[in-house]
């Protein structure tokens, strides 16, 4: 760069039409080649610098992929793929039936991922050694009800599941059990073969696809350790398999634990209601919202978090999930940022770290009344916030807000003077001061309100740095297993309990047709 911020400093609108004209065109020339090197700062990402693939955002590297995707369907040359040698329209004297061959091999020609049409499958190759045995066997015939005896029955199935045994003080350490599982039959003397089959059911209308059955290799301990690999420590379905074939001689496939992970999602499914009303019945509620991808659709992942509850859901940016989650009506105080979907909440309160990072920026612009505006808003908020939590700590005589009558009155005269300024930093400050001015100030007469939403950010962090490694979700299903499970680990981390023994309860409960344990109590 030519010009320093000093030098940026002392330049202004002013300055510009005193120069002469030649000493003009020179500074002309000097910001032109600053103004094209930014530019070139701008463009540089990973594919055309030196800068790591991790410091884009992931719906870029999305777009870049839906563009690539795009060009292949147009029939474009792309880096990676050749077009297609055959024309888009067939000769004139090719047959019908000819065209409808060549177009058929050409669709043939583009491989989809995963296992191709034909080709050999595999079968479970690791054998265990059984722990433990437990028999399924029918009590009464379901025609006549007679009691079976043990001699009537006989096994006509069986399956082996793999679980876990719980670490405690007394016995450190994990170990693996084999169970195997018999089911018996029973032919009764008027006829009927009685079974006892292993339960089975589509656990929730939203996940249509998966089944929560008793029939599973993956045992419910086995299947939380496997929930927490994957969000805890965030490791990706590779990984695990890695992990428990190193650390636990467990070979599992990887379609396996993809499985395992949908179907405790679906388990936990009907938490959600009880999520949902905790939330609707909060006193405080911290919100806030952060892009995700699912696969190639731009979504946000939203966060509600209470004193004892924390979920989340994936969904638009728009006051539909609002609406639908909180309805018109809710009547405890809602702590958000400036989105304006929040707005039509009257109880509301709004977060000062970001205001007063957009005055910090003001604070350093090169606009001289931007600079002034962002001092005197720095300075206004830093002087509330020492009072506000000098109340908490010794209550005032006087109210907080005859205290600071004047000066606020003084601000918001500021702030409507500057509401047409020409730097569109100052006016959009300026702007949303006025907007939420109630939400904003609302502390001040209020002061046992927090002052900011780092309830709520702190909640989003963790599944920031995931989607940073995993790029978001992708599918609508993939996404609502990962908000319920997250919902669950959050909120039992909340109440100080074990998500995982929870989450194990709550897989088992479903597996055998019972109805779930509740969210733990807050400890």
């Amino acid at each position: 760069m030519q010009l320093s911020d000093h030098d940026l400093n002392q330049l202004d609108e002013d300055k510009l039409l005193d120069l002469p004209e030649e000493a003009l065109r020179r500074l002309s020339i000097r910001l032109l080649n600053d103004l094209k090197e930014a530019r070139e700062r701008l463009k540089q990402n990973s594919r055309n610098s030196s800068r790591p693939p991790s410091s884009e955002a992931p719906w870029d590297k999305a777009n870049d992929t839906a563009s690539d995707t795009d060009a292949i369907d147009a029939g474009e040359d792309t880096p990676d793929q050749e077009t297609d040698n055959t024309s888009p329209e067939p000769p004139a004297k090719e047959s019908k039936q000819d065209s409808q061959t060549d177009s058929s091999q050409a669709s043939d020609d583009v491989r989809k991922p995963g296992k191709q049409p034909g080709a050999q499958g595999f079968g479970r190759q690791q054998v265990l050694p059984v722990t433990d045995y437990q028999d399924h066997r029918p009590e009464l015939c379901a025609c006549c009800g007679t009691v079976f005896t043990t001699s009537q029955q006989k096994a006509y199935t069986a399956f082996d599941t793999v679980d876990l045994t719980w670490a405690d003080a007394n016995d450190p350490g994990l170990r693996l059990i084999t169970t195997r599982h018999s089911y018996y039959e029973a032919t009764c003397h008027c006829g009927h073969v009685t079974r006892d089959e292993p339960y089975r059911h589509v656990t929730h209308g939203s996940l249509p696809n998966v089944v929560c059955s008793e029939w599973r290799l993956v045992g419910p301990g086995l299947a939380a350790l496997i929930v927490c690999l994957a969000y805890r420590m965030r490791l990706s379905r590779e990984r695990i398999r890695e992990f428990l074939q190193d650390w636990l001689g467990l070979s599992l496939s990887v379609g396996t634990i993809n499985n395992t992970l949908h179907e405790s999602g679906a388990a936990a499914m009907p938490i959600e209601d009880e999520l949902i009303e905790a939330v609707v019945n909060s006193q405080l509620l911290h919100v806030d919202e952060t892009s995700w991808m699912e696969l190639t659709t731009f979504l946000w992942l939203w966060v509600f978090s209470t004193d004892s509850v924390t979920a989340y859901w994936i969904a638009y940016r728009s006051a539909e999930l609002l609406e639908n989650l909180l309805g018109e009506d809710y009547l405890g105080w809602l702590m958000s940022d400036g989105y304006q979907a929040y707005r039509r909440y009257p109880n509301r309160v709004r977060c000062w770290a970001h205001l007063l990072r957009k005055a910090q920026g003001l604070e350093e612009s090169f606009d001289p009344v931007a600079r002034q505006f962002g001092k005197q808003t720095l300075a206004l908020l830093n002087t509330l916030m020492n009072a506000i939590r000098e109340a908490r700590v010794d209550p005032p005589d006087k109210p907080l807000t005859e205290t600071f009558q004047e000066s606020l009155a003084l601000y918001r005269a500021l702030c409507e003077s500057l509401r047409e300024a020409t730097h569109k930093k100052t006016r959009e400050l300026a702007g949303e001061m006025l907007n939420d001015w109630d939400a904003i100030f609302q502390v001040v007469a209020s002061y046992h309100l927090p002052l900011t939403n780092n309830e709520a950010e702190r909640a989003l962090r963790h599944w920031v740095i995931l989607r940073r490694i995993s790029y978001g979700t992708r599918t609508e299903q993939g996404s609502r297993v990962f908000a319920i499970l997250i919902s669950v680990i959050e909120t039992c981390r909340k109440r100080q309990q074990s998500p995982w023994l929870y989450l194990a309860a709550v897989i088992d409960h479903q597996r055998t047709g019972r109805p779930i344990p509740k969210l733990p109590p807050v400890a």
